[in-house]
Order: structure tokens, then C-alpha cells, then sequence
């Protein structure tokens, strides 16, 4: 006699324990043998690709930096514009966080700032083909292309707050200017491989934190973990942030996050307006020790 388990004939839970390990096996299969493309019916806020052109003495030409102007997140007009810059010119680092959705769910995004007062800021996003939406179970499944979005800071923080009406806390990052510069080069670099060899976004270890945390490790003195079970709830973000002594200890942690939020006055802002000048007008950047 076949022992059972639970009624279950033992030689039947045997097949059909082996029939799920092959339908599992076979599914990561699947999902190994597929490869990420730079060619799909993309979204058309997505589908162009940044790149940028190194130059000798620190000068970048960096293309296709978009500045798309939103009525709602389905109607906006396309505007992208290419700029050179020399690296001695970036002067500033900003971390940007916007909670959405469930708890701990938020979009974290970098912005730097240059010698003229313009700022470019640089978001890790899912690259969408045409009527997708983010799914995080499709995007640890391989379902998404990952792509660096560099854009005016009219873009991606007027998006958040005039349209989808999400919260922007915006932290001015505090340590030396060389590390800053040499934080954006990264930054610039990785853009630039990404649109010539894609790479899939994945909810897990190739997300907008973990990017960010890979570049932004080198601005601390203190050992980052490259990953942490905190990545994947990045509105905690700026608390690591605030532990680590990157963004300003001057205040606590519930002050900060009230100070740097820009929410309102960027709500506040007319078409015509300074945008980055007038959401940082009442933000207290205090020098680096």
C-alpha cells in the first residue's frame, strides 16, 4: 500500500509537486531567455532616449533633455532641448521624493544644479510602451525597460504637483562640490550606456532607489548598504538620508521634512515664472561643514 498525506495518495502529490516544479522552472525560463530592447511602441513621453557626448577639458553635450508641458498626464505638449555644459559648472545636488500610493511608496529622483542657475534633473523611471501603466509584479517580471529621464525641473516636479497633486519634498544635498561633480559624471555615464544597451527596470534591484543609492553612496562618508530591504519603500529614503548626515541635520527629521517641502509653491507657479528659483525660495541651505 502507497502511504497518504492529507488524503492524498503519495504517488499523486508526487506528480503533482513535479508538474508545479516544472511549470515554475519553465516560467523563469521563459523569463531569462527574454531580452530588453530599445525598440518597442513606446509612450510618447518616453521615446526618446537621453545620450550625451563627452568632450575633452570636462565639457558634456547632453541631448534630449525633456521638457514636456502637462495639462493632465494625458494631454502636455512634447518639448525636448540639448545643452552643453562643463562639469566644473555643476554647483549643487538635490534629492527629490514624492510619496504616492500605498504606504512607503514614493518616486525618488536627483536634480542638479549649475553655475547659471538652471537645473537638470535626472529620474529613473519604467520606460513605457504605448497604454502601460507601472505594475510592480510586472516589473519584477521583466515586463519594463529601464531608462534614465533627463529633464527640466518644470517636467518632472510640475507633473507631480499641478497634475497628479502627489506631495514633492525637495532636499538640498549637503557635501563637497568636486564629489557632486563627480556623482553627476556617473549619473551621465550610465544615462548615455542605457540608450545603446537596455537594461530591464526590476522592482527588486533595479529601481529609482537602488540607482540612486549606487551613485549617491559616494555622497557619505559613511558606509551605504548597496541594498537594503528599506529600498523598497522609498519614501524612507530621506530618512536614511537625514541618519547618514546627507541632507541637513540642522533640524529634525518631521522639521525637514516640512521645511523642504515645495508642494505648494510649486502648485503656486505660473507658466511664466522662474520655476526652480520659485520653489526654492524659502529653503534654508545651510553651507557644508
Amino acid at each position: 500500500m502507497l502511504p497518504y498525506w492529507g488524503g492524498v495518495n503519495m504517488s499523486t502529490l508526487t506528480i503533482i509537486l513535479l508538474t508545479v516544479l516544472v511549470i515554475i522552472l519553465g516560467y523563469v525560463g521563459y523569463l531569462l531567455s527574454k531580452k530588453p530592447s530599445l525598440n518597442r511602441d513606446w509612450s510618447p513621453d518616453q521615446a526618446v532616449m537621453p545620450s550625451v557626448d563627452f568632450h575633452e577639458g570636462n565639457k558634456l553635450h547632453i541631448k534630449n533633455i525633456r521638457d514636456i508641458h502637462y495639462r493632465t498626464i494625458r494631454d502636455y505638449d512634447l518639448r525636448y532641448y540639448d545643452k552643453e555644459i562643463n562639469l566644473d559648472d555643476v554647483e549643487t545636488a538635490w534629492l527629490a521624493i514624492s510619496p504616492f500610493g500605498g504606504p512607503g511608496a514614493a518616486h525618488a529622483f536627483l536634480s542638479f544644479g549649475l553655475k547659471d542657475g538652471s537645473y537638470i534633473a535626472v529620474s529613473i523611471e519604467i520606460r513605457r510602451k504605448k497604454k502601460q501603466n507601472f505594475s510592480p509584479v510586472k516589473a519584477f517580471t521583466r515586463q519594463f525597460e529601464i531608462m534614465y529621464v533627463i529633464a527640466a525641473e518644470t517636467d518632472v516636479i510640475r507633473l507631480r504637483t499641478n497634475c497628479t497633486k502627489y506631495i514633492v519634498r525637495l532636499f538640498p544635498i549637503q557635501t563637497e562640490k568636486k564629489l557632486i561633480q563627480t556623482v553627476f559624471l556617473d549619473v551621465m555615464k550610465r544615462t548615455d550606456k542605457l540608450g545603446k544597451d537596455p537594461e530591464f527596470y526590476n522592482t527588486v534591484w533595479n529601481n529609482c532607489t537602488t540607482n540612486i543609492i549606487k551613485h549617491a553612496r559616494r555622497f557619505s562618508q559613511k558606509p551605504i548598504p548597496l541594498w537594503n530591504f528599506r529600498y523598497l519603500f522609498p519614501e524612507s529614503l530621506d530618512k536614511i538620508a537625514y541618519r547618514l548626515n546627507i541632507i541637513d541635520t540642522h533640524m529634525t527629521y518631521e522639521a525637514a521634512r516640512d521645511h523642504f517641502d515645495i508642494t505648494e509653491l510649486a502648485m503656486a507657479t505660473k507658466p511664466d515664472d522662474d520655476f526652480s528659483s520659485a520653489i526654492r525660495k524659502e529653503i534654508l541651505v545651510r553651507p557644508v561643514d
